[in-house]
């Protein structure tokens, strides 16, 4: 929650109200998985009292959940309740997922033009994009690593290979979004065309991958418009199997 407290306290003190509610809006989006997240704790049978719903409404509820995970694994020496652990890693997984998708990456994105083309100089912005970026890369690092647990016979990766994947995930988000903030600074409004053929591309593509992840005919197509949002900035796999073939006409595009 650092960078967006910062940046909040940045603004209110040198009075620009402007970029101040842009920032808390920014904040808004990100409810929707800690809404989840309780309704999650209900259909496991654990109604969330007063205090977990504070937690949620201070948006800590994943943090809970976390610590969670952790007694959980400690307590068991990850043996005896290795499914339930696995499940509620998964959940986390997907909520913070959720959580940076919704509230990091606006976040990032406004922070990012207002160092490039408002406050060149600006410290608390530059600062708050970055961990915002961090904070995005590794949630997409979070969700590929419970992706390789759920496989059969998988090998846990070594902590090499999850950096070596948060490098390649940071300077993937890192280049779209400058690419973006250039382009919106150049061009303006333009932006939002360029955006919205590049996610019509991404969503027909889903469509005709036939991905079944979604049984409901109307849920299946607001998933596929949302993931092809998602594919403008980066490539998550929602199909099982090997996906180099998917990953190779995903950069093609893009």
């Amino acid at each position: 929650r650092s960078p967006g407290l910062c940046a909040i306290i940045h603004y209110l003190v040198r009075g620009q109200l402007g970029w101040l509610g842009l920032t808390i809006a920014c904040v808004v989006p990100g409810y929707a998985a800690q809404f989840l997240s309780i309704l999650w704790f209900r259909a496991d049978g654990h109604p969330p009292g007063c205090w977990l719903l504070v937690l949620h409404l201070l948006q800590l509820g994943l943090w809970k959940r976390y610590w969670d995970v952790l007694w959980m694994a400690a307590k068991t020496g990850g043996s005896d309740c290795a499914g339930e652990v696995l499940t509620q890693h998964g959940d986390v997984s997907v909520l913070q997922l959720l959580e940076a998708l919704l509230q990091t990456l606006p976040h990032l994105l406004l922070q990012a033009y207002i160092v490039v083309a408002v406050e060149p100089a600006g410290f608390i912005p530059g600062v708050s994009a970055g961990l915002s970026l961090l904070s995005l890369a590794w949630a997409l690092v979070s969700y590929s690593h419970f992706s390789c647990l759920l496989k059969p016979g998988h090998l846990c990766p070594p902590a090499a290979a999850i950096l070596c994947l948060l490098l390649w995930r940071t300077g993937m988000l890192g280049t779209r979004v400058l690419a973006l903030v250039l382009f919106t600074r150049l061009y303006s409004f333009w932006v939002f065309a360029v955006a919205g053929v590049h996610w019509l591309l991404m969503a027909f593509w889903l469509v005709a991958q036939q991905t079944d992840i979604v049984a409901q005919p109307c849920r299946w197509r607001l998933f596929n418009c949302v993931v092809g949002a998602v594919y403008i900035f980066c490539y998550i796999n929602v199909r099982p199997g090997p996906s180099k073939h998917r990953v190779a006409v995903f950069y093609a595009v893009s």
